[in-house]
Parts: C-alpha cells; structure tokens; sequence
C-alpha cells in the first residue's frame, strides 16, 4: 500500500482534467493575454495599443526566464501543487501571448505564417515526446522528462492559440479574418462544445482530444481578453490591462480556494487500487 501510495504522489503533479479544470484554463488563458499586453503595450509601450519596438521580444524574454524558473520549482516539486501549477500555467500563457505577438508581427510573416509555424512546434513536441517516451497521456507524467515535453508542448500550444485568435479577431486589413472578439470567441467557444459531444458520445481517443482542447481554449480566452482591454471602437470594453489583469487573477485565486483541486491519476492505476 505504501509502494503504491508513493506511486500515485509521483503521478500526481497535474491536476485531474476536470470542468473545473477546464474554467480555471479559459480565465489564465485570458489573464495571459491582458498580462502579456500590459508589459509589451503598456509598460513598454506608449500610450497606443501598440507596442514598441523590440517589445514583443523583451516581453517574450521576461516571462520565458519567469516561465522557467516555475517550471523548474514544478519539476523538483515532490507532489502535485495547486498553486505552483497554475502559476506555471499563467506564465507559459503569457509567454505564448507576447512571443505570438513576436511571431506574427515582428518577423513579418503575418498570421498565416505564424500559426503554421507555430502549430509546426506544437506537432513536433508531441512526436518528439512520443517517440523518446511512447505516450503523450497527460495522466502518465512520472519523471522529470516527461514534465519537460509536457511544458514545452503547453507553452507551443498556448502560442499557437494566441496567434489563431488574434488571427479570427482582427480585421481582414490586419490580416485577419474580420470575425471581432465576440464573433472570435463564439468560433472557438462552439470549437470546444464539439469536441465536447465527441467526448461523452464516442470513443475518439482521449489523448487527442485534450490536446486539442487545451489549444482551442486559448485562442478563447484571447478573445475574451482582448474584449476587455481594447478600446470600444474595436469592438471591446476599454478596461484598463492592468486592471483586466487585476480581476482575472483575483477570480482565478478565488476559484482555486473553492474549486475541488485534486491530483490527476490514470485510469489503470485507479481500477488497481480498488
């Protein structure tokens, strides 16, 4: 029974992927965003919704060294940590948001570009997790290597969903498709209802389907995020970043406390332990 026990801790630094899970995601996605943007526009930035030069890259350098060094304290972390989890999960959003911006507009390769560079990165993790490892299952996180492939592919993946929702979200003179942050978040949000029907009413494979569903609730929680900081002629509600930020991370602090916070285990270990 100790044996076992010891076991279940090592397997258990991730959280079980449940609904709430799944709604403490969407809101760090969306703090990510306005975080992202209030370093790089607001902070670095001039009193525009523009960011200065070189402030996607220095935004990107200053949570890529933030987004390391909590991914290394989750690493040697003996046991699954609420609170260090989704503070890692918050950095590696915000480091998306600002190396997205990096991707798509200060190399000049427009949203087309970055997003298939991007979900290149994301495709090439996974195998390369694959094949070192033999399963990408979020469930089996047991080693240090595992945890490395398992943040390198979420910080792709919350790059790749910030490119496609700013790409669904901006006008077609911007590059995008001209969808606006409602029409955006409605695309992205029916995205996740499918992949949801497909969840309780077929066997489609489970892996795949977190996968992609932790790629979709970003671009949302882009969405939404900008809704609230950009200015009412582009269609948001002009909060200030800083304050958007302020109210997301003090909703996510409070659902953390209320919201169950178990660790993740998989399945074959649960019907063991029976």
């Amino acid at each position: 029974m100790n044996d076992r026990q010891s076991l279940n801790e090592v397997l258990s630094k991730v959280p079980a992927v449940t609904l709430g899970f799944w709604i403490i995601k969407i809101l760090a996605t969306t703090l990510g965003e306005t975080g992202g943007d209030t370093v790089t526009m607001s902070w670095l930035g001039e009193t525009t919704n523009h960011a200065v030069p070189g402030g996607y890259l220095i935004g990107t350098a200053i949570f890529g060294v933030l987004l390391i060094v909590l991914v290394w304290l989750q690493i040697r972390a003996r046991k699954f940590n609420a609170w260090l989890y989704w503070a890692t999960i918050v950095a590696s959003t915000t480091c998306g948001t600002t190396l997205a911006d990096f991707a798509d507009r200060s190399l000049g390769i427009g949203y087309p570009g970055g997003s298939l560079v991007l979900l290149a990165c994301v495709l090439l993790s996974l195998f390369a997790w694959h094949r070192t490892l033999g399963s990408i299952d979020v469930n089996r996180i047991t080693a240090p290597r595992e945890e490395t492939f398992y943040w390198i592919t979420i910080t792709f993946s919350q790059t790749l969903g910030t490119a496609l929702g700013d790409w669904a979200a901006d006008s077609a003179s911007e590059g995008g498709w001209g969808l606006g942050y409602g029409g955006g978040a409605l695309l992205f949000g029916a995205g996740l209802a499918v992949l949801a029907i497909l969840y309780f009413t077929t066997r489609a494979n489970r892996v795949g389907l977190f996968w992609a569903a932790f790629i979709l609730t970003r671009p949302l929680g882009a969405t939404i995020g900008d809704f609230l900081d950009k200015p009412v002629a582009s269609g948001g509600l002009d909060w200030s970043r800083p304050l958007a930020s302020a109210v997301l991370a003090a909703v996510i602090i409070l659902l953390i406390l209320i919201l169950p916070q178990r660790p993740g285990r998989h399945p074959g270990e649960a019907d063991a332990a029976a």
